[in-house]
């Protein structure tokens, strides 16, 4: 019983240090981007709050308030029985469809296509690394 416990322990310390470790990376890369955009960097620290800006100089601040929505409803009723999960399913699904297309404007606003989107989506702290190191400017809003 104590070699099961010191594992869930272990386990739990990896995925905290992990965790940690993603904010981390994701903290200095939107620093960077946001820096290039005309942004105090600091914004990058509050998280949130750093989604939001990110909307704010790629796209529609809008569209961040609907991602925000349909991602607690896609949460919230996800884990309900019946009918409401399947809106829940839904809400989730477009909240999604509207991170892709965020990332789409991402990558356009620093000159880059939909590969680059592709990167932005799947390997996000990467690809937001490059994009806060690159030589790649900020061109606004596509």
């Amino acid at each position: 019983m104590d070699s099961l416990a010191a594992l869930l322990f272990a386990s739990i310390g990896t995925i905290i240090i992990l965790a940690v470790g993603w904010y981390v990376l994701q903290a200095i890369a939107y620093w960077k981007i946001f820096e290039k955009a005309g942004e105090p960097g600091w914004k990058a620290l509050i998280p949130i709050y750093n989604s939001y800006i990110q909307y704010k100089f790629t796209w529609n601040p809008n569209m961040f308030w609907i991602v925000l929505v349909c991602s607690l409803l896609g949460g919230i009723l996800g884990a309900t029985d019946g009918a409401l999960s399947y809106v829940g399913s839904l809400c989730a699904l477009a909240a999604t469809i509207v991170n892709i297309i965020a990332a789409n404007k991402l990558a356009k606003a620093f000159g880059h296509g939909v590969g680059f989107t592709i990167g932005l989506f799947f390997l996000n702290p990467i690809f937001m690394l490059i994009l806060g190191f690159s030589s790649d400017e900020y061109i606004g809003p596509q």
